[in-house]
């Protein structure tokens, strides 16, 4: 790999002018696709397959109208007092004219809700008394209709107790008439019974005729019951219907009670923007227009806050800390190389490999969503990388210069030594990246690799275009101040040589390299080793405590600096109207079919009611019904904010209710919205830590003992790495989580941390601690492999490397740093987290631990089985074969035929 290498500088180094040129028109067709093709990106972190995703995509194929994205707009008097009336109708207004905005689909109005609220409450009360006096008129006419049910009943009882005495005495005087007309019509008994007969038959009908009067007067009393009864049970069953209705609006209000958008002292007021697109594509050109008619308001004194989906940007990826950082690692540049063209070089070579590997990420939004961090982390792994790579391969060749070294000669053995460190420690945090596609998270998979792409051009970059540069500069690299001290520190040493001969020269070049090898930090380290190994061990482990405590979620307002709109509105949200307002969980039903209107209806309040039932919920309520009743759209307001433990358990035991809901009431529930998407995100990201952590360990400890050559220095360098990480991760919890130093890093709602982080500290920082290791110790091996003392070899590499390593440590510190302060916070912690973690493993455990184990294991560092140093092909990264390679001047090839690196 060393002479593969060193042909390739050589080549970049004597046709400077075509690398250039080529490297030009590559950056020219990324840039211009970039340009024609770069589309939205997004903060919206789906998983396929999870819950909230399925459905989100039963709203979208189901209930279409409920699946826009929502902004929320914050009222308040730039006095502190109550809106007034006139700017409650000035605030009307300026919502309506939002509706004029592109994809903006409408816009709920605070005021027109609750005067809305308001009047159906007052309906309800006015029903409610309706209700009342009915149920009271009603009580007063049952007695009556009673009383003339009895009354009737009693009468109908008399009359058919006449009918039956009248019949009687009919069959009677039938039998009677019988046998007088038996007898002969002149017998004295017949004609003395004949009156008598008759006498008795008209005083039968008489009775008769009077008894059918009764009946016709009771039978008209009977219509009258009938009629009034009829009548009575009309009302009662108008009755019943309103009452049932009235129940009904009653525990629709009731449901409705837990969300206002007003609040109750009349200083803060809610609106909301419905947009007829995801959020994710409303371009930031919509999202000005919407606040540009909206801030009109100020003028009435009324102050405008909008939530964090409204002014989020993530279009801008450059800001002033960004800036800030890259020119404090200008300053150590040129602090370092001593002239503005060497420290210039390798910012040049940071700038072209971030342009390309970022334009081309950029090119591909429009074929991917991509998230705004996925260019992000590539621009800020692009410029620290390509500084520190193309520093190390500089700085190389500017001490062989300076050792006398013909120039296109010192560039191609500074390619093939440096360059061979650079490519392996590229090719570690190349795997690191790209690994976060097995991970399962597309988003994630996205960022991987737009990152890894953006590593492996800055080593491209680092390996061709930094030669052909440093051809073109020639011996202006160093300074003339330069120079003279190194001519004048070379004839003072020669001084002290005179007389000697080549081998005496030789021993007394090494004892003085070796004596000063003993001075400085490594040799205090080396010195000291145990106490130094313990000292650090336990001082990490220390740092390390507040990991214990780590909580994981996605960012919401309240971690937008404290100055900010997002954060204000936020902010008096929670003040005003509930912290759980702040962080709706949205709830899809399927509901049963067969269901009419007022069925539905009922069965969405039962479902809402159980809902709410849920511990930590402050209101449910049935929002949205599709067309054919079968979709249900339920809004759960929790008590507490999005990203607190409480709401991540409501999400939890809303989903542990939905299998009683379905039994009890046919429905299956569902969970969607962005808070419960945080959850499942975070939870995801949870569970693929430890299958990826072991994929990028186990990789990277195979590429290290492919490149050492030795158990033991990869062993050492991955447990050192464990280390930095739970410091790191210990100082992030501290810091966002807990709240200390947050006004020095503008944290003013410590909340849960960054969910992706982990995982993406994980392959970043472990890629740029396996960078510090092979440099530190490949300087250490190859110390040892030209025959210095194990031990002393420690001593040896450890002071040819350290003043790069901490150039190129402070450096990547300083461009991690300057995204602490961002202006899309989800980067801060990041940031942070980075510069924290890279702050620790270059100084405490590559500088420190590293090189005081390895001086206690001495020549067992080294050790590796007999049968797999066999096995395993040799790729030099000391660049050992460079050590006798003779080249001419003008050559263009070796003067001898190398063996090939295998």
């Amino acid at each position: 790999m060393a002479l593969w290498l060193y042909r390739l500088g050589r080549l970049s180094a004597r046709r400077a002018w075509l690398v250039i040129a080529a490297w030009a028109v590559i950056m020219g067709m990324v840039g211009g696709a970039a340009a024609l093709f770069m589309g939205p990106m997004s903060n919206n972190f789906q998983i396929p397959g999870t819950e909230t995703q399925q459905m989100a995509d039963k709203l979208q194929a189901q209930l279409p109208e409920a699946s826009g994205g929502t902004g929320a707009v914050v009222f308040t008097s730039t006095n502190g007092e109550p809106l007034t009336p006139a700017q409650q109708k000035d605030i009307t207004a300026a919502l309506e004219t939002v509706t004029g905005v592109p994809t903006v689909k409408g816009v709920i109005d605070p005021f027109l809700v609750t005067a809305q609220q308001q009047a159906g409450a007052a309906q309800l009360a006015d029903g409610a008394k309706q209700l009342a006096a009915g149920e009271a008129q009603a009580a007063a006419e049952l007695p009556k209709l009673e009383a003339a049910a009895k009354q009737l009943a009693d009468t109908k009882a008399q009359l058919d107790a006449g009918q039956a005495k009248l019949d009687a005495q009919k069959k009677q005087l039938a039998a009677q008439q019988a046998q007088l007309a038996a007898l002969p019509a002149d017998s004295p008994q017949a004609q003395a019974a004949a009156p008598q007969m008759a006498a008795a038959q008209a005083q039968i009908d008489g009775a008769q005729t009077q008894l059918d009067a009764g009946k016709a007067q009771w039978q008209a009393g009977q219509d009258q019951y009938a009629a009034g009864k009829a009548k009575f049970d009309a009302g009662a069953a108008t009755l019943t219907a309103k009452k049932a209705e009235l129940g009904l609006g009653q525990r629709t209000a009731e449901a409705a009670s837990g969300i206002r958008f007003v609040s109750e002292n009349g200083k803060a007021a809610i609106g909301q923007i419905q947009f007829s697109e995801s959020m994710n594509a409303v371009t930031p050109a919509n999202r000005q227009l919407v606040q540009d008619k909206l801030n009109t308001l100020e003028s009435d004194g009324v102050s405008v806050s909008y939530s964090k989906e409204i002014v989020e940007d993530v279009s801008e990826l450059f800001g002033v800390s960004e800036v800030v950082g890259i020119a404090v690692a200008a300053a150590v540049l040129l602090i370092m190389l001593g002239t503005f063209v060497a420290a210039g070089l390798p910012l040049l070579m940071a700038v072209v490999g971030v342009g390309i590997g970022v334009g081309g990420t950029m090119a591909l939004t429009t074929v991917i969503e991509m998230s705004s961090i996925s260019p992000m982390l590539a621009l800020m792994l692009g410029l620290a990388v390509g500084i520190d790579y193309s520093l190390f391969i500089v700085n190389r060749h500017r001490q062989q210069l300076l050792a006398g070294m013909e120039l296109r000669e010192s560039i191609a053995k500074a390619t093939g030594t440096s360059g061979n460190a650079v490519t392996f420690a590229g090719l570690t945090v190349v795997i690191a990246l790209a690994a976060l596609s097995v991970t399962g998270l597309p988003f994630l998979a996205i960022l991987g690799l737009a990152a890894a792409a953006t590593v492996a051009v800055s080593v491209l970059i680092a390996l061709t275009l930094t030669p052909a540069l440093l051809s073109l500069i020639g011996k202006r690299l160093i300074s003339k101040k330069a120079w003279a001290r190194n001519t004048a520190a070379t004839a003072k040493h020669e001084a002290t040589l005179v007389g000697l001969s080549g081998s005496e020269r030789a021993a007394a070049d090494e004892a003085a390299d070796v004596a000063r090898s003993a001075r400085g930090w490594g040799g205090l380290v080396t010195r000291h080793p145990i106490i130094s190994l313990v000292t650090a061990v336990i001082a990490l482990a220390v740092i390390a405590i507040p990991a214990a405590g780590l909580r994981l979620a996605l960012p919401d307002g309240g971690s937008e600096p404290v100055n900010s709109s997002a954060y204000q509105a936020y902010s008096i949200t929670g003040k005003n109207f509930g912290e759980g307002m702040n962080g709706p969980i949205i709830v899809v039903g399927s509901l049963p079919a067969g269901l009419n209107e007022a069925s539905a209806t009922v069965l969405n309040l039962n479902v809402a009611d159980q809902l709410r039932a849920v511990e930590n919920v402050k209101a449910a309520i049935p929002v949205m019904v599709s067309k054919d009743l079968r979709t249900a759209v339920y809004q759960v307001i929790p008590t507490e904010g999005p990203a607190s433990e409480s709401t991540v358990q409501v999400i939890h035991d809303l989903r542990a209710e939905g299998p009683g809901i379905e039994s009890r009431y046919d429905v299956p529930i569902g969970l969607t919205g962005q808070t419960a998407a945080n959850v499942d995100v975070s939870e995801k990201l949870g569970a693929a830590l430890p299958p990826y952590l072991a994929i990028v360990v186990g990789l990277s400890l195979i590429l290290l003992v492919l490149v050492f050559r030795s158990i033991l220095v990869p062993l050492l360098a991955t447990a050192g790495f464990l280390l930095s990480l739970v410091a790191a991760f210990g100082g992030v919890v501290a810091v966002y989580q807990w709240g200390w130093l947050g006004g020095i890093f503008d944290v003013a709602n410590p909340a849960a941390v960054l969910s992706f982080l982990p995982i993406i500290l994980i392959g970043v920082l472990f890629g740029l601690a396996m960078d510090y290791q092979v440099f530190i110790a490949s300087g250490m091996r190859e110390a040892y492999a030209h025959g210095q003392d194990a031990k002393q070899a420690v001593r040896t590499g450890f002071k040819h490397a350290a003043p790069v390593v901490t150039a190129a440590a402070i450096i990547m510190i300083s461009v991690f740093s300057g995204f602490i302060f961002s202006h899309l916070t989800m980067v801060r912690p990041l940031g942070f987290a980075l510069a924290f973690g890279v702050l620790i493993d270059a100084f405490v455990v590559r500088m420190t631990i590293v090189p005081a184990a390895m001086h206690l294991l001495g020549k067992s560092a080294w050790w590796l089985p007999k049968w797999l140093d066999r096995v395993l092909p040799d790729v030099d990264v000391e660049g050992a074969k460079l050590a006798t390679l003779m080249v001419e001047d003008d050559a263009s090839s070796l003067s001898e035929d190398p063996e090939p690196a295998r």
